[in-house]
């Protein structure tokens, strides 16, 4: 389990709790949270624990753990190869997440994948991996787990697949309102409980931008056969439309732990990991539109997607420090798609790109949002 002590990785543990009969825990991986992690591996028992940044004093909590601990930049890219384990949920936040969904799948294992980022950054590279090695990647993403269980076992006959968004905590807020948001406001979802980042993407809407990315690489579809509609009780998670004119969708109540757990069972169901579902309570389910002259991030995300090769790599690394400048205060939220356009803009994307090539272009993407925020922030 990597990024154990985030929202995801917490959830995955109380599945795992839930069926021990089925599901032993080999590993625990962490940025930071040495606590935590410990409070864990006493629970969990563990095989190996991986803690990315000890710090001075961050790894002291797992002083008396018996097993081997890892620590340092690639410690949960170790963890991802650890021997035994058929399973790894990857679960960190950023592009820190996919070294190790690329050593999880050269060591032949399923990928239970909730970091977005590493099929955005490299979605080519992650799908060689696996036809190479042998390993699968199973998504945890909500919408994706939706499109996955619609199109199991049906060959051929799609149209378009249909991505669910929420419309996030600012849906119906003017466009003359967001300069002023607050990162408070920003990271009051109604839905979802899950981490900053993707809290305040789904303001944006960039969450749903990189869902597209994602789409586009786990079932390999062309970015025309993939829409987004904005679905705001979040009871309908993904569609598949096909040729004769069908829809075939999922529903379920919106919780994250469906999803974790299909990634884990599949190709059972196991017992109930959600409540059910009962539509005549819930009454009347909407779609509509999203506003992409609002939203501007979605846009933005299809166009990264259409150039390819390193462009999106640098949709994410700009996100990914523009947000952080907008929770500091920094930015005001619009300025996280300028930002974005100003990184794409500098970038000359190179297809096909190498690891490397897609690692350097996301340190420069990262240098010129810097240099964005500071320029936002200097003028505020």
């Amino acid at each position: 389990m990597l990024g154990a002590t985030g929202t995801i990785g917490e959830l995955t543990l109380e599945v795992a709790a839930r069926h021990p009969d089925r599901l032993r825990v080999l590993g625990l991986g962490a940025g930071g949270n040495g606590a935590r992690l410990a409070e864990l591996a006493a629970r969990f028992a563990p095989e190996a624990l991986a803690l990315t940044h000890p710090g001075e004093r961050g790894a002291e909590p797992l002083a008396g753990f018996c097993g081997a601990l890892l620590t340092g930049p690639d410690a949960q890219r170790e963890l991802a190869r650890w021997p035994g384990a058929e399973i790894v949920v990857n679960a960190v936040v950023g592009a820190a997440g996919l070294a190790p969904s690329l050593a999880a799948l050269e060591s032949g294992r399923r990928l239970a994948l909730a970091n977005k980022e590493s099929l955005v950054m490299a979605g080519a590279l992650l799908r060689a991996a696996s036809a190479r090695h042998g390993g699968e990647i199973l998504p945890i993403d909500s919408e994706h787990s939706a499109l996955f269980q619609c199109l199991e076992g049906r060959a051929g006959g799609v149209r378009r697949v249909v991505l669910t968004a929420s419309g996030g905590p600012l849906r119906g807020l003017p466009p003359e309102a967001l300069e002023r948001v607050t990162p408070a406001e920003a990271l009051r979802h109604p839905t979802w409980r899950m981490g900053p980042r993707i809290t305040v993407d789904s303001a944006t809407m960039l969450n749903k931008g990189f869902e597209l990315i994602e789409a586009r690489w786990l079932f390999d579809l062309p970015l025309e056969r993939i829409a987004v509609w904005v679905h705001p009780q979040a009871i309908v998670h993904g569609l598949v439309e096909f040729e004769d004119g069908a829809l075939l969708a999922q529903l379920s109540r919106p919780d994250m732990r469906l999803p974790i757990q299909y990634a884990l069972s599949h190709p059972e169901r196991w017992g109930e990991a959600v409540g059910p579902c009962d539509l005549t309570a819930i009454g009347a389910l909407t779609f509509e539109a999203p506003d992409e002259a609002r939203f501007p991030c979605l846009r933005l995300a299809r166009e990264a997607a259409r150039r390819g090769g390193t462009a999106p790599a640098v949709l994410n690394a700009a996100d990914e420090v523009l947000v952080a400048a907008f929770l500091e205060g920094r930015i005001a939220l619009p300025d996280i798609a300028a930002g974005i356009a100003d990184a794409l803009e500098r970038h000359a994307a190179i297809d096909e790109p190498a690891l490397e090539e897609i690692l350097e272009a996301d340190a420069r993407a990262r240098r010129a949002a810097e240099e964005f925020a500071d320029g936002r922030a200097a003028r505020a």
